[in-house]
């Protein structure tokens, strides 16, 4: 039969490959096929795997042995700062360009174990410093909906794969916003869940407090399935949440009430066309039955700032071990052990990520560590605070999850600042550990994606699913 990749859900293939309509092996030569055709163009995927016939016979000998599961056979795409055994995890830098895993990520782990398939790894910002997949070292990835267009990031290549369907789901991470933003810009649904809700071993680290593992599929039910295989405790992180905090969180039903913090929203800076789309998803949350709070938030606009301070302090120390000595590359021409270290970062670590380890090592040098992380960290504590405050009367909050479309390639490469407005709805969850979807809402004239953001409390995604359904029903 012919493979409709279109309109395929995790649900839909499964079905086919249980009832025998095709096999493991032709679903994913469809997709390869989609791959060979296209990727020359987007730049999505950096290596395809050279063991996927391997992982087929897997698959498929599981669908034998009636020990398939739902993901048994799905093609999956795999950001290249995720470690799986055997393979090249660059962080798309060129200081780690043939750093290959000596073991799977706790989330790898838990996807062999349903044999799923491993396509290969896709295009990402250098270690996750950007949004746009322009900073890899391995050149930018293009978003399908206008090749002349960012696809957002950091996890740019694996949004850019499922959209043009090059994959079926996709694994991305997310130090703010890198999972959330390129959903948006590609007409994806993408979530950030909770923090320490899935386990980070195995995950290059950028900002250790912040950073998060999550799917990005087409549809809302592929990303719940995803969602709810790779979710649980792992005892090789120290922050992932324990099974009996897991346990005892009130799952409180739900009071179909949103807030909206309008202060945020009329503060400037937000493209005409994104409040327009929505301030319409408002009215089909209404017409979906939902109550729209108006929810102040003081010390919400700080969220930016705040961010841009604790995550270069913790880039500057996470990428501390990429020395030229411990890990990666190593340049060959220096004279004594200053010269390894200058010459090998010097090269080998792009613009913005050595941008970044100088401001983090700023921020937390003699006589700056108390005015500026330590500031950072008591405006954290209460942002967090706050919005804790505001789920006593809400069931979650709703903002666009991007302020503008996306943008053409090398529009903002040169301003910092203003690619770093793209956080500037995402940070708010990230800085208080809270789950956060961002969901289709609609397309420009010309066919550009819209983002809507939906963020729920402490490991309540099934809230953020709930919500999801609910406005897909009456879009």
């Amino acid at each position: 039969m012919d493979i409709n990749l279109d309109n395929l859900t995790i649900q839909k293939a499964h079905d086919h490959l249980e009832s025998g309509d095709f096999k493991v092996s032709d679903l994913v030569n469809e997709y390869l096929k989609v791959i060979k055709e296209k990727n020359p163009k987007i730049n999505a995927f950096l290596e395809i795997f050279d063991d996927i016939n391997k992982q087929v016979k897997i698959a498929e000998r599981m669908f034998e042995n009636g020990e398939a599961t739902i993901l048994t056979g799905i093609p999956f795409a795999i950001k290249d700062n995720i470690l799986i055994k055997g393979h090249i995890a660059s962080a798309s830098s060129k200081i780690l360009a043939n750093h290959r895993a000596v073991y799977d990520s706790f989330v790898i782990e838990k996807l062999k174990k349903h044999g799923v398939i491993f396509l290969g790894r896709t295009n990402m910002d250098e270690f996750a410093m950007g949004s746009s997949t322009e900073t890899s070292g391995f050149g930018v990835t293009r978003n399908p909906f206008d090749l002349e267009r960012v696809p957002g990031g950091s996890s740019g290549g694996s949004a850019a794969a499922v959209a043009s369907n090059m994959a079926l789901v996709s694994i991305g991470t997310e130090t703010c916003g890198s999972i959330r933003q390129p959903s948006s810009f590609c007409g994806l649904v993408g979530i950030k869940p909770t923090y320490g809700a899935v386990s980070r071993s195995g995950i290059i680290a950028m900002g250790s407090s912040l950073d998060q593992v999550g799917a990005m599929a087409k549809h809302l039910e592929d990303v719940e399935i995803v969602f709810k295989a790779i979710n649980g405790y792992d005892s090789k992180d120290s922050t992932s949440i324990s099974e009996e905090l897991r346990k005892g969180v009130v799952k409180s039903p739900l009071k179909k009430k949103i807030g909206v913090p309008k202060e945020f929203l009329t503060a400037g800076g937000i493209d005409e066309r994104v409040l327009k789309n929505f301030n319409e998803n408002c009215e089909k949350l209404k017409k979906a039955g939902y109550e729209l709070v108006d929810v102040s938030l003081p010390s919400i606009k700080y969220s930016l700032a705040v961010y841009y301070i604790i995550m270069p302090a913790e880039v500057s120390s996470n990428l501390a071990r990429f020395d030229g000595i411990r890990y990666g590359a190593s340049d060959k021409e220096a004279d004594n052990l200053f010269e390894v270290y200058s010459k090998t970062r010097g090269k080998n670590f792009g613009k913005e990520a050595r941008r970044r380890i100088l401001l983090g090592t700023y921020i937390l040098s003699h006589g700056y560590y108390d005015a500026y992380y330590n500031t950072a960290v008591k405006v954290r504590k209460m942002i967090k605070d706050e919005l804790l405050k505001m789920y006593e009367n809400v069931d979650a909050f709703i903002t666009p999850t991007v302020p503008f479309l996306p943008f053409k390639l090398g529009e903002r490469l040169n301003d910092p600042v203003s690619m770093y407005l793209c956080d500037i709805f995402s940070a708010p969850a990230n800085l208080a550990d809270l789950c956060s979807i961002s969901i289709p809402s609609g397309k420009t004239e010309e066919g550009l994606p819209f983002g809507l953001q939906i963020t729920a409390p402490f490991l309540r995604e099934d809230m953020l699913f709930s919500i999801s359904k609910d406005f897909e029903n009456n879009i």
